[in-house]
């Protein structure tokens, strides 16, 4: 007889976490700047791949803005394109 139990899932139980808030909405940031690499690399994984939207919780408009921050920081090898 085949199991129907499907692995893994809730089984019908809503999952409740934290909500997800934008930190530079919070904070009231208008320019995200490209010099300041410790705030950009909170949004890199360890091989400096950005992290998208649904992982670090910031909105649509500061995460364009931080992903154009973050090539600009490349450009000027402030951060490296990728690990050694």
């Amino acid at each position: 007889m085949a199991d129907t139990r499907r692995r893994g899932s809730y089984q019908g139980q809503k999952r409740y976490g934290r909500k997800k808030y934008c930190v530079f909405c919070a904070d009231h940031v208008d320019v995200i700047d490209y010099k300041d690499v410790n705030t950009l690399q909170r949004y890199l994984a360890e091989n400096f791949k950005i992290l998208p939207r649904r992982m670090t919780g910031t909105c649509a408009r500061h995460q364009r803005a931080l992903t154009t921050a973050i090539l600009r920081s490349r450009q000027v090898a402030l951060i490296p394109y990728k690990a050694e």
